[in-house]
């Protein structure tokens, strides 16, 4: 059965030990790896906590807690993680090896408006405000539900709780916008909020489009270029809307969008692909319409948010016979093998990164492993999907302290996964495709407002370490050990 995260695990690991979902799949069952991790996990924080005068609650918010988690991880999954004995002690000596200028530019973060009155007064907000308190309950009532999501709320998690530089805030279609969680035109509220608390140009905002509403949608595209400045297209292929889903290369009902694109002056399109349980058609998830759409506009980006993997069933999933194959990710790969000339595809990370690299960090190394030999380190984009799942400091963390296995590289020819590769997958990359200068802005930020806003919270930080969303609940192999459960 499904049970809400919060229900099931109170030990506030910065590391997830379950694989947690915001509907968009359904969450699979605890492997017994997940298990071990968790137990390993808590009795680390534990001993260091009480070494340090502690409660593990406590512990576990510092970095010397994430040390213990990623020590746990190699424990588990092999030694997949850079972490040395002395950073499980003492949390400076973690953050002495925390990069201090790295541009991190998340390309995939949501919340939600908390204005609109529709949640109480209409069926559609009645929806979204159980599957609401479904991701972020609260004892307090929907209220403070929607203020663990909103606005204030963003900026805390991303930019407070984690070290995001830049952010593009995104969103979900829905057929009309007064029906919707957070529209276009809030998006772009949203992005002028923080950049005015900035005082300078932190966060980007996409648009969203519906071509499967027909021809009358290339207005809509209009007027959210031209009077709201949208920075980048968002689109589901699967999202029916109460129609069809649609393709990326469907010549009458797509290519009239990508042709008004390109007189908008727009490059970038962000599409969902893979993860296609839940809300969405799986026909209209899967990246088979890619290959055409590709090669027929070179001139236009296709950004695969979560670079396509299919994610996870029901049932307990199962390791495939073949490590190297990742579901719906490799269909991506083959496309790009066999025509070697599109240059034009991109891989973002959000979701699956977070998935794979605390559930099957091996799998991770594979399939970053294969993107990187295959579309090439520059085609590789950071997302998190937060804050559906929480701050997105431990993606970061993880990201930063991964390291290609030797077996990998000596077996498949893998490419080490250095600073050099790393940096550009967690922010140059999507500089570049939004021709924002890297080392100009890294500058520039460091002395806004947001910075010294930064600086102060961290005196006395309170990150959440609260991971939202639904888990499979398994009373027979409980994720947490017995006598574990109290939070401190």
């Amino acid at each position: 059965m499904w049970k809400r995260q919060c229900e099931v695990d109170s030990s506030y690991l910065p590391i997830p030990a379950r694989i947690i979902s915001n509907e968009e799949f359904i969450p699979p069952p605890p492997t017994e790896e997940q298990i071990r991790y968790s137990g390993l996990a808590l009795q680390l924080a534990e001993s260091h906590a009480k070494k340090l005068g502690s409660s593990r609650r406590d512990f576990l918010r510092t970095s010397a807690g994430m040390a213990c988690a990623l020590a746990a991880l190699n424990q588990v999954y092999g030694a997949c993680y850079e972490v040395r004995a002395e950073e499980l002690a003492d949390p400076a000596a973690f953050k002495e090896n925390w990069p201090k200028d790295q541009f991190i530019f998340d390309l995939q973060t949501h919340h939600v408006d908390v204005s609109g009155k529709w949640y109480d007064n209409t069926p559609e907000g009645n929806g979204v405000k159980r599957f609401l308190q479904a991701v972020r309950p609260s004892l307090f009532g929907f209220k403070h539900t929607l203020e663990a999501l909103n606005r204030g709320h963003y900026v805390k998690e991303v930019f407070g709780d984690s070290d995001t530089v830049m952010a593009m805030i995104s969103g979900v279609p829905t057929r009309e916008w007064n029906k919707n969680p957070l529209p276009p035109d809030q998006m772009v509220e949203t992005r002028k909020f923080v950049n005015d608390i900035s005082g300078s140009q932190r966060v980007l905002s996409h648009g969203l489009i519906r071509p499967n509403l027909g021809l009358k949608e290339l207005d809509e595209m209009e007027r959210q270029v031209k009077e709201l400045k949208v920075d980048a297209w968002k689109m589901y292929t699967g999202a029916e809307l109460g129609e069809k889903y649609w393709r990326l290369d469907d010549e009458k009902v797509a290519y009239p969008f990508w042709e008004r694109t390109k007189k908008l002056g727009l490059k970038n399109i962000c599409v969902h692909k893979g993860l296609p349980l839940g809300l969405f058609n799986e026909k209209g998830c899967h990246p088979a319409d890619l290959e055409k759409a590709a090669l027929d506009w070179p001139d236009l980006n296709f950004i695969v948010y979560h670079s396509g993997y299919q994610g996870y069933s029901a049932r307990k999933p199962k390791e495939p016979q073949d490590p190297q194959e990742i579901p719906w990710v490799s269909d991506i790969l083959r496309i790009l093998k066999k025509n070697p000339k599109i240059k034009n595809i991109y891989f973002e990370l959000g979701g699956t990164f977070n998935i794979l690299s605390s559930a099957a960090p091996k799998t991770c190394l594979h399939m970053l492993g294969q993107i990187l030999l295959t579309a090439g380190a520059d085609h590789v984009i950071w997302g998190t999907d937060s804050i559906w799942n929480g701050s997105p400091q431990g993606q970061i963390v993880r990201l930063r302290r991964l390291k290609m296995l030797p077996e990998l590289v000596d077996k498949f020819h893998y490419p080490e996964l250095t600073d050099e590769i790393k940096n550009q997958i967690l922010g140059l990359n999507a500089a570049r495709l939004f021709n924002i200068n890297a080392k100009e802005k890294r500058q520039a930020l460091s002395v806004d407002k947001m910075s010294r806003l930064r600086e102060e919270y961290r005196l006395n930080p309170s990150p959440s370490n609260t991971q939202f969303g639904w888990v499979w609940e398994d009373k027979s192999k409980p994720v947490i050990p017995v006598g574990s459960e109290s939070p401190g």
